[in-house]
């Protein structure tokens, strides 16, 4: 028996794709296996964990929940998708500046999921970080590093000339 494949369109960051693949697979599978971008992780496959979060017209998602099938003309960004004209988007520039991704598997997810929140909040609380990146897990920091590479990046948007603080640099001391 024949495997049985369906095609679908969509603008997958910022360029129209077409891909050809099984109907049952999830949008995280069509992603990773079917288009080889790898940069969306696979984590629990429960939708608890937050890993594997896209965006899907500007809204972060769980990939691992979607199926390909609902993102026929849709808009879809992956992590692979935020650098722009070689250059780092300003959250790439403000984790890696703030080291604020350790073994760096969950940081594809909340760099979009941030992204999303300065799409429509250019000056985000430090509650409103936290709400935004809550359906993401991290085992290895203790998320400040997170949200102050968010507020680090968030200012730099704005037109502000922030820099991180030696506190938010070395720690404490």
């Amino acid at each position: 028996m024949p495997d049985l494949k369906t095609k679908l369109a969509l603008e997958l960051n910022g360029e129209s794709v077409e891909v050809a693949f099984a109907p049952h697979k999830t949008l995280l599978e069509v992603l990773r296996e079917d288009l080889g971008l790898t940069g969306t992780k696979h984590g629990c496959e429960l939708g608890e964990c937050g890993t594997c979060t896209v965006l899907v017209d500007g809204i972060p998602v769980l990939s691992c929940l979607v199926l390909g099938l609902a993102c026929a003309g849709r808009r879809v960004q992956t992590v692979e998708g935020m650098a722009a004209g070689g250059r780092l988007h300003p959250l790439q520039e403000a984790f890696a500046e703030l080291g604020a991704a350790q073994c760096g598997y969950c940081t594809p997810a909340f760099l979009l999921a941030a992204e999303a929140l300065l799409a429509t909040n250019s000056t985000p609380t430090r509650d409103d970080i936290k709400q935004a990146l809550s359906g993401n897990l991290c085992r290895c920091t203790g998320y400040i590093k997170i949200y102050e590479a968010v507020e680090l990046a968030a200012a730099r948007m704005r037109g502000e000339d922030a820099r991180p603080t030696e506190e938010s640099l070395y720690g404490r001391r």
